[in-house]
């Protein structure tokens, strides 16, 4: 029977103990943080914070004591970084060398960990719950070589030891002990000075370029004097760049570090000031440095696209931070396997109708392979159909046939993929669903497939932008953003062994920018390498090609105009065959070959009536003044 009230909660939500977890979890990081509108969120993705949003992972639904422990360290860490951790103060003192930068970066973390873990002995637990899962995860209990052992990583857990007392986690031990005697004899004076500077950002931050500077990279932290020097017109010593930091005026650390500074207000200078900054940046590198040494970092900026197409304006300001990836190379198996698993439940309705609009493409390529069959040749495979004639006349002689190489079985098709923000969602996971289909439906009739996908590697212009704040602003600078081309699956490569690498468009944080053009482009050229005959390229797509940071130097059609470029050029000088399928947006405009859906839903249809109406038109063309033969 019934207890009492048990009426009463029917149709309210089950509050279970894995929901429960989680809102306590995101409550102790802003009481910790101090920072009632942070925004908790949870996903497959890597933990990140920015701002005031924090992406912590997915806790298992069967939640165990480590899980969370572990899944409250990272809470705590992140939240503590905010409470004690001051960007701008970091900026100011971060070194310019990107090793330094590493070791600069990981002792300032151990030291906002290190103040959580002096105040609450339980945050302290969490942490070393977190520390010992994120060392055992990557292996760093089998490293035995000094080479294969971040010195980063390294250090960042000695300064712990030295600020808590805490020993090394158990799966991170071998890494400090191959590190721990070069370490302390080069600055072990410096590492016991930091327990008095723990609670001062400032101090703790010069004490720790003393240590850098004792580690030999002291070159990578005058380059940053040397820059400061230059954009200030040279007054402070170049030889002490640690004394210079310290000493300098508040006002002076305001102009020694305006590139930074620039960078973090943006918009907040004067269009005055930030003419000024890129004239006098640009004056100075050509009367003392030369264009030669326009990146005096190493990185390569290009003034001129190589591959340029003629009458179109269009440059890069660097290709240094692009990147090409397999999926493999941006997510763990075990992380593509889950992602996977989620884009099959998602979709699970999806699947049949796709299936059966795929095996629909399948009877019709399978037809025109029927067609392909040369017959009452005196060579080849035997005709049974023609048996009947030397039974009734053993005179006849054998009949055979010969298969005629089909056009479709000597093709290639590439699928690419627009991995931008606005296709989250439904429209993503559509698009990767259609795309697994077809992929293996082609493959059946022996047609290689390879899919692919573009975005950016950053939101508002990545490293690129970096770069160019830091020196002088060039006017116009042309696409300003990093790419990032995804390889999801090779044309060579079986179906079977990529149909998990598309689960990687699920992952949370991957969309971003797309630069179309140039994904284009990129696609065009590993089509145009490919031994078969014939070539076909499908462009899925959302949208016109957008980058806020980009566009924001330059004119409002600047991606777009490129775009149409490389589709003329392809269209016209090449073999390569283009289609276009535009989800909600008019890709008619662009293409000469496009269809425009408006929901995503429609896209398996689409994708496979544009396919079989090319596979049409080419058996419908007639082989020279031959007339074609046609299928009984």
């Amino acid at each position: 029977m019934a207890g009492a009230g048990d009426n009463t909660r029917k149709n309210a939500p089950v509050d279970t103990r894995h929901d429960r977890f989680r809102t306590a979890v995101a409550g102790t990081m802003r009481a910790i943080s101090g920072n009632p509108e942070l925004e908790v969120t949870y996903s497959s993705d890597k933990p990140a914070l920015v701002g005031d949003k924090a992406r912590l992972p997915e806790p298992p639904r069967r939640l165990s004591a480590k899980d969370v422990a572990v899944t409250r360290g990272i809470g705590d860490s992140m939240a503590l970084k905010m409470a004690s951790h001051d960007s701008a103060v970091h900026t100011k003192y971060a070194p310019q060398g990107a090793d330094a930068r590493a070791v600069f970066d990981a002792v300032e973390n151990a030291r906002c960990d290190a103040l959580g873990a002096q105040a609450m002995s339980g945050v302290a637990t969490n942490l070393n719950a977190m520390l010992e899962d994120r060392y055992f995860r990557g292996n760093f209990h089998e490293i035995t070589d000094k080479a294969d052992a971040p010195i980063s990583d390294a250090l960042s857990l000695l300064v712990r030891e030295k600020l808590t007392g805490a020993p090394p986690p158990e799966s991170a031990r071998t890494l400090v002990d191959l590190w721990r005697p070069w370490l302390e004899e080069r600055c072990g004076k410096n590492l016991e000075n930091l327990p008095d500077r723990i609670s001062d950002q400032s101090g703790f931050a010069t004490a720790t370029r003393d240590i850098l500077a004792a580690l030999d990279m002291a070159e990578e932290l005058s380059q940053e004097a040397s820059e400061s020097d230059e954009q200030s017109e040279g007054e402070s010593d170049a030889d002490n760049p640690d004394e210079a930091e310290a000493d300098v005026s508040e006002d002076d650390a305001g102009e020694d570090s305006a590139p930074q500074e620039s960078e973090r207000s943006g918009e907040d200078d004067s269009a005055e000031e930030m003419d000024d900054a890129a004239n006098t940046a640009e004056d100075m590198r050509e009367d003392e440095m030369g264009d030669a040494e326009e990146a005096m970092d190493g990185v390569r900026v290009d003034d001129v696209d190589p591959r340029a197409l003629p009458g179109v304006d269009y440059r890069v300001y660097t290709r240094e931070f692009d990147e090409t990836v397999t999926a493999e190379e941006l997510c763990d198996t075990a992380e593509l396997d889950r992602l996977r698993a989620a884009l099959d439940r998602q979709l699970s309705n999806l699947q049949g109708a796709v299936a059966r609009l795929a095996n629909r493409l399948q009877r019709r390529l399978m037809a025109q392979q029927n067609r392909s069959w040369e017959f009452d040749q005196e060579e080849g495979v035997l005709d049974t159909a023609r048996l009947t004639r030397i039974v009734i006349d053993p005179m006849q002689p054998l009949a055979f046939k010969v298969e005629r190489e089909s056009d479709f079985r000597d093709t290639v098709v590439t699928l690419l993929l627009d991995n931008s923000g606005s296709m989250r969602g439904r429209p993503i996971s559509v698009a990767a669903t259609c795309a697994d289909i077809l992929a293996r439906t082609l493959e059946r009739c022996h047609v290689k497939v390879e899919i692919l996908g573009f975005t950016t590697r950053a939101w508002k212009g990545g490293a690129s932008r970096d770069h160019w704040l830091q020196h002088g602003k060039k006017p116009a600078p042309g696409r300003l953003n990093d790419l990032r081309h995804i390889i999801y699956k090779a044309a060579d490569a079986p179906w079977r062994r990529a149909r998990r690498n598309l689960g990687l468009m699920m992952r949370e944080g991957l969309l971003k920018e797309n630069i179309d053009g140039e994904a284009l482009q990129w696609a065009h050229d590993r089509l145009m390498c490919r031994p078969e005959q014939r070539r076909i390229l499908m462009m899925i797509s959302d949208g016109a090609p957008v980058d806020d940071s980009t566009l924001s130097v330059n004119a409002g059609n600047y991606l777009e105009k490129h775009l149409r470029g490389v589709i003329a050029d392809i269209e016209t000088n090449s073999p390569v065959e283009l289609i276009a399928i535009g989800i909600g947006h008019d890709v008619t405009r662009y293409y000469r070959r496009a269809v425009t859906i408006v929901d995503a839903e429609e896209l398996a249809g689409a994708m496979v009536d544009q396919l079989a109406d090319l596979f049409d038109d080419k058996v419908e063309k007639p082989r020279g003044n031959r007339p074609r033969r046609r299928a009984a």
